[in-house]
């Protein structure tokens, strides 16, 4: 299978392009012009971009493609919106590429509030992220609507807070829903099921939650 990754300077992006190339997938990771990038490896195309808000120079990266990963979103909460106006352009350049598989990563407070969820989740730490990140969660909500308008088979993987542990391969997930009780989950797992979404028709048109 060939994959397009975007955000593969980036953690979660990063590792999406390390488990693509050991499961045996070709890729092409997508970098910004002005980034250093020195993963090699047979089965890697690194595709060199100035930017992401263009879907012109986008189209050579997704052309070919069986599935397009996308681990972008903002660094921090002063990056602006920088999911949804890369997504659009990505979404564009799928369109015009008729490529139809798309997973991108957004956040878990987007997703439902689980019924069952702790008191400390659902009246403290979730309003507290709420309010602190609001810029970032309005950005990731016009990106999500963009890819409900879309025409391609989306997966939105929706994790909480990122850490820099290693890959388990072991965590819960909801399809369609918000995983209860999860407050971490390592970027390499985020990856992980990002990867298995790919294959996975259960999770097409679907939101996954993810988390320990």
């Amino acid at each position: 299978m060939k994959i397009t990754v975007f955000g593969a300077t980036g953690g979660i992006g990063g590792q999406v392009v390390r488990q693509a190339l050991e499961a045996g997938h070709k890729v092409s990771a997508v970098v910004r012009a002005s980034s250093s990038y020195d993963l090699v490896d047979p089965s890697l195309e690194v595709v060199r971009v100035a930017g992401l808000t263009d879907a012109g120079p986008l189209f050579d990266a997704v052309d070919g493609s069986d599935a397009v990963i996308s681990g972008v979103g903002p660094r921090g909460r002063k990056d602006g919106p920088v999911a949804s106006g890369s997504t659009r352009s990505i979404l564009a350049a799928m369109s015009q590429a008729g490529v139809r598989r798309f997973v991108a990563v957004s956040a878990a407070p987007l997703g439902p509030v689980p019924p069952d969820e702790s008191f400390l989740n659902r009246r403290v730490i979730l309003p507290m992220i709420n309010a602190f990140a609001a810029d970032v969660y309005a950005d990731l909500r016009v990106m999500e609507a963009d890819i409900l308008s879309s025409a391609t088979d989306w997966t939105i993987v929706r994790p909480p807070k990122l850490t820099s542990k290693s890959l388990t391969g072991t965590y819960r997930t909801v399809i369609g829903g918000t995983v209860s009780r999860g407050y971490s989950i390592s970027r390499a797992d985020v990856a992980h099921l990002m990867l298995a979404a790919v294959g996975n028709p259960a999770m097409v048109n679907q939101p996954v939650g993810v988390a320990y």
